[in-house]
């Protein structure tokens, strides 16, 4: 590849990746921004007419449109699956995904690793990365495992916490959880994430107080506040499609005022660690069990606040501490915002950043009834994002407000998938992926706050995104040295593999398979046409294309030497590949 480097700059400048990724100025969004000025006229047009698109076609009817539909509802799209797909369609394969149990536990890694370990050696937080990984790049239930992802990019817990690091087994335990609920129904998921102990440490409600005049104490407020800005209604009213309720001044209305965080935390006041009893030593976790990290938080009702709790119009008179809770559950969830808040977010999160008002709409009718009198049905939520006409219509798929900025940990995923990535161990050796310049930028389960890498309704300053009235939520971590660290580090691993070295190994442990890519290296325009195909679902433009297949086409095959010969084809390969993964049409899922 080093011959070639030239050409691998000249090919990104051109192809517009390199120009104006930055956070700066009005070339600052990349791509993205740039075509978003100059088509937000048609995008609109498009947004307004979502209602109106035809049923999904169903099965697709390119294999473009099959890689266009995996890359949303799983970790990408690899030969094989673009092939199945083509056989049962799109709605047999959500169902056939619905219906499939969830696989291997991240818990059950975690108790494997641990039989293994030599004395004195304990869990930690590599494990949790490695199971994800393994999970992403293998398991057959993708689609649980891709909103997953996406819940725990809502219901925010992070590594990144020095408590919650010290709780590695915990953490797996909770994306189980979160597996677990992504087909069931919202109000579970809503119960099973306040009482999750990981949330508990996370969002300090677990130990959490009744208060006391004496000592000056009052309830931890902190999860009461984000339970209904982050993970149920919000900070404003909302319509059914999503759109902003606006008062008699032309002002958002505020689903909550501080009375409410006020009174909602004296509900969360008496849960801490489970156990057998509810001593005070359990409580303030002296005495223990084995499994307090993975086990729901139980009450506790000496430290439960006493009396009425009042807010968002309810009065909650129930004395234990499960009583509040439910009472307090069932209001958020019985609350208007909750369908059009999630649903918008589970769509920005598989589909588009900018959904029209239609689709929420459409979504979060179905949030609000399944069809058979059902609310918060997750199941059928997920249906009803992946096949909606707007996610499902190729056309529409062109406008420059379709889509999404692809977040590294999914490029990743998508890279190793579409080509048959194995771990040489078995354990999918990957750490702490953060660094921006050295690494990808982005750790599974390891947002810097409770609110992700990202917020649904970031705008990029100074851009044509912002031009256009639209949001692009994974640019708020984007901007030069990650620009710069993505292209170095898929330079260094699409040749070498991903993640670390294996004890006594020189190779990366996970390995992607270009087997299939290697037998058509001489032909330079099949290879490309074949790795644009699972990269970038088939959306490499012309020029683009032909600039990149002149790249590959310049590495010399015609060797009599086949040693050389073999380097040769892998340069091609390996060249390919990297190019595709740098490019806009890769970068940016639609």
């Amino acid at each position: 590849m080093q011959g070639t480097s030239m050409r691998v700059l000249a090919t990104l400048l051109v192809s517009g990746w390199l120009v104006g990724c930055g956070s700066g100025g009005g070339s600052s969004s990349g791509a993205a921004a740039t075509d978003a000025a100059a088509a937000a006229a048609a995008a609109a047009a498009a947004a307004a007419a979502g209602a109106d698109l035809g049923p999904a076609s169903d099965p697709p009817a390119t294999k473009a449109a099959a890689a266009r539909f995996l890359s949303q509802g799983s970790f990408g799209p690899s030969a094989t699956a673009i092939d199945g797909l083509m056989s049962s369609g799109y709605s047999r394969w959500v169902d056939q995904q619905l219906a499939k149990p969830a696989g291997t536990p991240h818990l059950d890694y975690f108790a494997a690793r641990t039989a293994e370990l030599d004395e004195g050696e304990t869990p930690n937080e590599s494990w949790v990365y490695e199971s994800f990984w393994r999970t992403a790049i293998t398991a057959e239930d993708q689609l649980r495992h891709r909103v997953a992802f996406a819940l725990s990019q809502i219901f925010v817990i992070s590594l990144a916490d020095d408590t919650v690091n010290d709780h590695p087994r915990g953490v797996a335990g909770y994306l189980d959880m979160l597996g677990r609920n992504a087909f069931g129904n919202f109000r579970t998921l809503l119960e099973d994430v306040s009482l999750h102990p990981m949330m508990g440490i996370y969002l300090t409600h677990l130990r959490n107080q009744k208060g006391d005049l004496a000592v000056g104490r009052v309830p931890d407020e902190n999860y009461a506040r984000e339970v209904m800005q982050l993970f149920s209604i919000g900070l404003y009213e909302l319509n059914l499609d999503g759109t902003l309720k606006l008062d008699a001044r032309n002002e958002p209305i505020d689903t909550y005022k501080i009375e409410d965080v006020v009174g909602l935390a004296r509900v969360f006041t008496g849960f801490s660690w489970a156990g057998p009893d509810s001593s005070n030593a359990r409580f303030f976790g002296t005495i223990s069990i084995s499994d307090r990290d993975i086990l729901p938080m139980r009450g506790y009702p000496n430290f439960h606040e006493p009396g009425t709790k009042t807010f968002l119009g309810t009065t909650v008179t129930a004395s234990t501490p499960e009583a509040s809770l439910k009472a307090a559950l069932d209001r958020l969830f019985a609350h208007p915002n909750v369908g059009p808040f999630i649903g918008r977010q589970l769509i920005q999160k598989l589909v588009t950043s900018n959904p029209s008002p239609a689709y929420v709409a459409r979504v979060a009718t179905v949030f609000n009834d399944n069809g058979q009198g059902v609310r918060g049905d997750l199941k059928a939520v997920v249906r009803a994002i992946m096949l909606d006409a707007e996610a499902r219509d190729d056309a529409a798929a062109g406008g420059a407000a379709a889509g999404k900025v692809r977040e590294p940990v999914l490029r990743v995923a998508a890279w190793l998938r579409a080509f048959d990535a194995k771990s040489t161990t078995g354990r999918f050796l990957v750490g702490v992926t953060d660094d921006p310049v050295g690494n990808i930028g982005q750790t599974p389960m390891r947002a810097p706050s409770v609110f992700n890498f990202f917020r649904p309704g970031y705008v990029p300053p100074n851009t044509a995104i912002a031009q256009a009235k639209l949001v692009s939520p994974e640019m708020q971590s984007t901007q030069e040295t990650s620009v710069a660290g993505w292209l170095n580090t898929m330079r260094n691993v699409v040749p070498n593999g991903f993640g670390n070295n294996p004890p006594n190994d020189p190779k990366r442990d996970v390995q992607p398979d270009y087997t299939d890519e290697l037998a058509i290296a001489d032909n330079a325009a099949a290879l490309v046409d074949r790795v644009a195909l699972l990269t970038t679902a088939d959306r490499m433009p012309a020029a683009v294309r032909q600039q990149i297949t002149a790249a590959v086409a310049s590495i010399n095959v015609a060797i009599s030497n086949p040693t050389n010969l073999e380097a040769a084809r892998k340069n091609r390969v390996h060249l390919a590949v990297f190019l595709a993964v740098a490019s806009p049409e890769f970068i940016v899922q639609k």
